[in-house]
């Protein structure tokens, strides 16, 4: 399924894998491939492609989306040897790459791209056994675009922080999985704060510690008069 939103044509691929494209069929991917989202996907037609950490970079993912001369826009703090996947590093990916920091902004083509710090509280719930967090500062970005004249919000591997509430934003892709990111009570209710345009939750059950109730958060949203919709062509089983 494809969701529609003023123009945009939106669709969840799975895990952290949203394609987005203009009604001038400019077409932008974030956080392209993992655990097999891709496999057989070869669209190529990306002209943007957005990553917000090492978690969710994928060489080969990028290649099953992006067109021959398509711009990488990429957390600079990526680091090839930071994984123990086979990727390349980001300069070897044979596109133009542009590199941003933790609050940055770069104009590609017809999109504008910010980005905002995305990580885990110390002293929040999101944290490892020995009170690490799974994604500290500094560990990755998340995006906000302007495309096709709407802002789309993708907060990335985070909970919720104080700078996301000032945001205007038309659609807002939430991030409800939990354990390692925010949870769908605490993406309703940022949600809520946001009061977009249009509400879809992404990046859950993908893997089970994944796990969510996507149901209940788009009951919870609704319930708070924010639009919201499902697009189960992400989840495992529902493609």
């Amino acid at each position: 399924m494809t969701i529609k939103h003023d123009g945009l044509r939106v669709t969840w691929l799975g895990y952290a894998t949203v394609r987005i494209e203009t009604p001038d069929d400019f077409v932008v991917y974030l956080d392209p491939g993992r655990y097999g989202v891709l496999d057989d996907y070869h669209a190529r037609d990306g002209d943007v492609v957005c990553v917000t950490h090492i978690h969710h970079y994928d060489s080969d993912g990028i290649e099953h989306v992006a067109k021959e001369d398509a711009t990488v826009v990429a957390y600079g703090g990526i680091e090839a040897d930071d994984t123990d996947r086979d990727v390349l590093p980001l300069d070897e990916l044979p596109y133009e790459v542009v590199t941003v920091g933790q609050e940055d902004r770069a104009a590609v083509d017809d999109a504008q791209v910010w980005t905002l710090p995305a990580y885990n509280h110390e002293d929040g719930p999101h944290v490892r056994d020995d009170g690490t967090p799974y994604h500290p500062k500094g560990f990755g970005v998340g995006f906000l675009l302007s495309v096709g004249g709407r802002t789309v919000f993708w907060p990335g591997d985070s909970d919720v922080l104080e700078g996301h509430h000032e945001l205007e934003v038309s659609l807002f892709l939430a991030n409800i999985a939990g354990t390692v990111v925010m949870d769908r009570h605490e993406a309703a209710d940022l949600a809520e704060s946001l009061d977009p345009d249009l509400v879809l939750p992404v990046h859950y059950d993908t893997l089970e510690m994944l796990e969510a109730d996507s149901a209940a958060f788009a009951a919870d949203v609704a319930g708070r008069g924010v639009p919201v919709v499902l697009d189960e062509r992400g989840v495992p089983g529902q493609k």
